[in-house]
Formats: structure tokens, C-alpha cells, sequence
């Protein structure tokens, strides 16, 4: 059988981000919601939403993230994952407010510290245990953001706590400014250092092209992403007008690479069982 390859969406670019005149940024439920269809319609099989207000800036307040959610159930099926990170000012309580709507299925869980840019992005082990008890709690599954080799072994320590329970997903976070570079070698090793049989995706912040996400395919990635909060480039020099256009074109390079999507039903075998 071919391998079963799931592509997840982030549709909302993070605020600061400059785009390309053409390029249509999705910013209320309406418009995230229509993308997210769209990206469904055209193959993903899950989205990464943050919690964000009226502008697109990360908030504590679910109304916006709730609505999205609202239109996105009439029309889909699509996994939802909310964000428990993103660099901002929110509350520990706040930065995992994405749980307590009861239709998130699934949640990023960021394994430790790093620097972005010229800031710190903090996640304490403190911090990390309470996110993980909070997922257990509202039975989420944790997607485990690894942005760096150390990051793996603290997944094997809060398993042995019993905070993560097996199947453990991991997710690669590669590319962000000051933090562990884009490269096929440091794909390949993190690639490495996982368990046998774990399942793992990537996200490449930042990319000018598909050539990592290809990298990632061929060597053994179950989910790969795409979206605005990412890049808006599938080639160089070539910008996307709306998110699903990333998701039409990285369907073709699955298919060329001779992998087949997974239907929404089999990604949640895949992710939620």
C-alpha cells in the first residue's frame, strides 16, 4: 500500500508578517473559515488555528476562534488543532485557552525554549507539564513541536511522567530566524533520533520553495504544512493568492513522489487513535 500522507493547513499569517500585494491574508471566522474549507475540499486533513481577535492577534478570548470553528463544522469534517504557543504576552492559562472549546482535537505542545528572532520563545518544563495535564484533561491529542535535538528527550521524560501517552506525534519546527536552520542535514538528523514507527511532521517557516517538504516526504513524514502562518511561497519568486493554492501544489508533490492522501477519516485514524 502507498503511504498515507496528511497535509495540515495554518491558514492565518502571523501579524507583522508582510505579504505580497496579492496575497489574501484570511483575519475574521468568515474568511478563515472559507479557506479552511477550500484547503479541506482541495485534500488537507487538519488546521492549526490560533485564538486570535478582530486584527489577527493572538487573544484569550475564544469568541473569534469559536466562530471560526462554528462555520468551519458546517461544512467539514477537518481535525482542528489549536495553538498553545506563538510568541506574545498571554498568560499561561491564556496561551491554552484553545482547549476549553471542546471540539479541538488536537493541540501543539512546545517542548522547550528557543530563541526566535531576537526574542526568547519560552516554554518552561514547569509550564510544559501544565499544558500536557491540561490536554490530558480535555482528552487532546499533544502534537509535540521539536525545534531542537534536546527537545525529543524531554518528550521521553514526560512520557516516563505519564503527562504523554503512545501513539507520541511529533512535529519538526525548522527555519524560524535565530533558531535551528532549514537544512536537509538537521531534518535528517532530528529524523534520526525519533523512536522507531513515531509518526512525525514538519513545518518549515519561512520557505521560498517545496524542496524541504519533498526531503520530509521522502524520508518518512505522515503530515506535512503549509499556509500563510508559514509562507505564501510554493517556488521561488511564486506567491500563493490564497491558502489553497499551498495545498494544491504540495497535493501535486505528493502524488508525484508516488504517496496518496489521506482522507479526513484516515487522518483522524491516524492522529486521534
Amino acid at each position: 500500500m502507498k503511504r498515507k500522507i496528511i497535509l495540515a493547513v495554518a491558514p492565518v499569517k502571523n501579524p507583522g508578517n508582510p505579504l505580497p500585494e496579492n496575497c489574501i491574508n484570511p483575519i475574521t471566522p468568515e474568511q478563515v473559515a472559507e479557506q479552511t474549507i477550500a484547503c479541506a475540499r482541495a485534500g488537507a486533513g487538519m488546521v492549526h488555528l490560533h485564538v486570535r481577535d478582530e486584527n489577527g492577534n493572538q487573544t484569550g478570548d475564544l469568541t473569534h476562534f469559536s466562530r471560526t470553528i462554528d462555520l468551519i463544522r458546517q461544512d467539514s469534517e477537518i481535525v482542528i488543532q489549536g495553538s498553545t504557543g506563538g510568541l506574545s504576552t498571554l498568560t499561561l492559562e491564556e496561551r491554552c485557552v484553545a482547549l476549553d472549546d471542546d471540539r479541538v482535537q488536537m493541540a501543539s505542545l512546545n517542548m522547550g525554549s528557543t530563541n526566535f528572532s531576537d526574542d526568547v520563545y519560552i516554554n518552561t518544563l514547569p509550564d510544559i507539564r501544565y499544558w500536557a495535564q491540561r490536554m490530558l484533561d480535555a482528552q487532546v491529542i499533544p502534537e509535540c513541536e521539536i525545534f531542537a535535538l534536546s527537545m525529543i528527550d524531554t518528550v521521553h521524560r514526560l512520557a516516563h511522567e505519564g503527562l504523554l501517552r503512545n501513539p507520541i506525534h511529533y512535529n519538526f519546527a525548522l527555519g524560524f530566524e535565530s533558531s535551528l536552520s532549514a537544512t536537509p542535514e538537521n531534518l535528517f538528523y532530528l529524523k534520526s533520533s525519533l523512536p522507531p514507527n513515531a509518526t512525525w511532521g514538519i513545518v518549515h517557516d519561512g520557505m521560498t520553495d517545496f524542496s524541504l517538504l519533498a526531503t520530509a516526504l521522502s524520508l518518512g513524514a505522515t503530515v506535512i504544512r503549509v499556509g500563510f502562518e508559514d509562507s505564501v511561497y510554493y517556488q521561488t519568486g511564486k506567491p500563493a493568492e490564497f491558502n489553497v493554492v499551498l495545498i494544491e501544489k504540495i497535493r501535486d508533490v505528493v502524488k508525484c513522489l508516488g504517496f496518496e492522501l489521506a482522507r479526513i477519516e484516515e487522518a483522524k485514524k491516524i492522529l486521534l487513535t
